[in-house]
């Protein structure tokens, strides 16, 4: 028997036995009880607006800037 047709059958009953078992355990870990408030935290993430930029116009520069983009990174960049 040749190397390539050795390889051949462990990668059709092994390899398949491996990705399967993979399958199943990633499944049962993202399915886990304890899990539901891990992934509620991550699906807000995209919706959280702590750390929006600032508007595209507003290059923060002028001394009475009104733009509302946090007052504490206003002060630090026109200190410089």
């Amino acid at each position: 028997m040749d190397l390539y047709s050795l390889l051949r059958e462990i990668a059709d009953s092994w390899g398949l036995l491996a990705f399967f078992t993979f399958f199943v355990g990633m499944a049962i870990w993202v399915f886990r009880p304890g899990s539901r408030a891990l992934h509620d935290e991550a699906a807000q993430l995209a919706f959280n607006d702590d750390h929006a930029p600032p508007p595209a116009a507003c290059a923060n520069a002028c001394p009475d800037c009104t733009c509302d983009h946090g007052a504490s990174d206003r002060g630090q960049r026109n200190s410089k």
